[in-house]
């Protein structure tokens, strides 16, 4: 994901919302399955909820994502922050 917030000020770049540490919930469909990752450290906005994951944090997902592609598993349910 591309490093869209101001470090300095903090501000979304969507609505300009307040941007405060938590976590989120990320999912993808393969198609033939789907990929769910739960507890993914992210930046939230506070006025329109929009979610922002490091490039460190999204290449984690990246490769949990392969995993479960290259086993075509059909439900993947998995916890980043075990």
């Amino acid at each position: 994901m591309e490093k869209l917030i101001s470090e300095e000020t903090g501000i979304c770049p969507l609505c300009g919302g307040g941007m405060e540490a938590g976590k989120t919930t990320f999912t993808a469909d393969l198609g033939f399955g789907v990929v769910v990752v739960r507890n993914v450290p992210a930046t939230q906005c506070s006025q329109c909820g929009a979610d922002w994951i490091d490039d460190a944090t999204a290449a984690r997902i990246e490769k949990i994502v392969a995993d479960v592609r290259s086993r075509h598993a059909i439900v993947e349910v998995t916890d980043l922050a075990a």
